[in-house]
């Protein structure tokens, strides 16, 4: 008995500590801004400002297949790959697109950067770009993201949205906010673009 309650304890002592590790990690880690405009059931409506983003391009249109390696190169830029040697934080979420036979993964650069004094990648395969500033809806789920999870949930928004008779611009996309190795807490995003004129009142 007393051994069943030591060994309760310091799972639960575990638990505390990987949370309080967790959390404390994400809050650190900047996100990138958006205004949130409202609810609709499980769908949230948000405008996005323009951002600056680093984006890399796979040739496998899979979650599974790219997002590690995809991951791997963004993060060898900001973590001092580039043609200055420079350091740049890493900011949530990570945006992935997978759509005509390929993927892209893309790293929001934190405020402050611009197209003009961001360092060069010293990886020819990574494109700095602009962002356009756009209104999206957005699900939520937790958990491991996978492929079969994501096209779920992408499916799930799109009945949604048809249900609020609001047209999308079928530009789906992943939105991750999670270290690799965080195992608890995980948010995870779809979310399309869609009108000005269409977010719900």
């Amino acid at each position: 008995m007393k051994r069943k309650l030591f060994i309760s304890s310091v799972v639960i002592l575990l638990l505390t500590i990987a949370i309080a590790f967790i959390t404390t990690i994400m809050a650190k880690t900047p996100q990138q801004p958006y205004k949130e405009l409202g609810k609709k059931d499980e769908l949230e409506f948000r405008y996005y400002p323009a951002a600056v983003l680093a984006s890399v391009t796979n040739s496998n249109p899979t979650y599974k297949g790219s997002a590690n390696k995809n991951f791997r190169v963004l993060a060898g830029y900001i973590f001092g790959g580039n043609q200055s040697s420079n350091k740049i934080a890493m900011t949530a979420p990570v945006h992935m697109q997978m759509e005509n036979g390929q993927s892209t993964m893309s790293f929001v650069m934190p405020e402050g950067y611009n197209l003009n004094n961001l360092p060069k990648p010293s990886s020819g395969s990574i494109e700095l770009h602009k962002s356009p500033e756009e209104y999206v809806a957005v699900i939520r789920f937790g958990g491991w993201a996978s492929d079969e999870k994501i096209e779920s949930r992408k499916k799930e928004l799109n009945q949604q949205l048809s249900k609020l008779g609001i047209k999308h611009q079928n530009n789906f996309r992943f939105l991750g906010y999670n270290a690799p190795w965080d195992f608890l807490f995980r948010r995870n995003e779809i979310i399309v673009g869609i009108s000005k004129e269409s977010v719900p009142a």
